[in-house]
């Protein structure tokens, strides 16, 4: 009624067992590839806030990379190569500073983040990312009236709006202030212009009611700025490249 000849062959055990091995060997090999992308060159990340509104939601889904095809192919030295993000790029800013991990810490976070999708890391109480809009490069100037920026890049006589300049269209929120909102109070939706330095980057949020940004900070240094949004996988209707 039943077969038992797994239960007593000794070929059939066998192969039961090298079949559990192939599995267990094949899924080993994928998690130690998928850390290793995620690691070193690919890194998935989920949206946690509204402040990159409306092009992004709490829950969004991306990949970012920190890859720097033109770094590779150029024959230029590296300091007259091409700045590595473009204005409009989403970047992932780390405002922490966070000290560099040895790989075995990056292979346990990326173990964390693999079996709870990417809703745990081991770094959690260290970290100080935020997801920020490329505006300005560096030597550009720029200023921003009614919550929307200009931008005369480095070496033009002509500003330009941040839509212009960008690869790809966004539409940032621009929020409604109280009528009786002074312009003179800081974050009131103008900024004086300033001029960006050799090393410098201005990167702000799309919900311009959030001034967790460079308004706030100043412009940042491209150090510290780890990677750039190349996809959005979730949710499914959303799916695109950035």
């Amino acid at each position: 009624m039943f077969d038992k000849r797994p239960q007593y062959s000794y070929r059939e055990q066998k192969y039961q067992r090298t079949r559990y091995y192939k599995f267990i060997f094949g899924f080993f090999i994928f998690y130690i590839i998928y850390n290793c992308f995620t690691a070193f060159v690919f890194s998935v990340w989920v949206m946690d806030n509204n402040t990159m509104q409306p092009a992004l939601a709490a829950g969004d889904r991306m990949i970012f990379t920190s890859l720097n095809p033109s770094a590779w192919f150029s024959r230029v030295k590296s300091d007259e190569r091409p700045f590595p993000y473009k204005r409009g790029s989403i970047v992932l800013v780390d405002m922490g500073k966070v000290k560099e991990k040895n790989i075995p810490l990056k292979l346990i976070d990326g173990a964390v983040r693999f079996f709870t999708a990417q809703q745990v890391s081991i770094f959690s109480n260290e970290r100080q990312y935020y997801l920020k809009r490329v505006i300005a490069l560096p030597g550009d100037e720029i200023y921003m009236n009614n919550y929307v920026f200009r931008v005369k890049p480095a070496g033009s006589s002509y500003n330009l709006t941040e839509f212009e300049l960008a690869d790809k269209p966004y539409h940032p929120a621009i929020p409604q202030p109280h009528e009786l909102w002074d312009e003179s109070i800081p974050f009131s939706g103008s900024m004086d212009a300033i001029t960006l330095g050799p090393d410098e980057c201005f990167v702000v949020s799309d919900d311009r009611g959030n001034t967790n940004d460079s308004r706030t900070w100043g412009p940042v240094s491209p150090s510290i700025i780890t990677s750039r949004a190349v996809l959005r996988f979730w949710p499914v209707k959303k799916i695109g490249l950035f």
